[in-house]
């Protein structure tokens, strides 16, 4: 049995309430290691091109208020 399946079926028995700490826990979780991720990229410039192309289509009269 790997580890995932391990935790599978570990969840599997928990009861529902002690399933929704667990949800609210991982949700937490995961929101952090993609901040995070998020963080590492813009540092790194990896998301540069999206600005840039936000610009330019301002630039170009492509963008709205709304």
């Amino acid at each position: 049995m790997t580890t995932v399946q391990a935790i599978e079926a570990a969840v599997e028995q928990l009861a529902p309430e002690q399933r929704a700490q667990f949800r609210a826990w991982f949700d937490a979780f995961d929101a952090r290691e993609w901040d995070q991720q998020m963080d590492q990229d813009v540092g790194a410039g990896r998301l540069d091109w999206l600005a840039d192309e936000a610009l330019a289509d301002l630039s170009a009269g492509r963008c709205t208020d709304r």
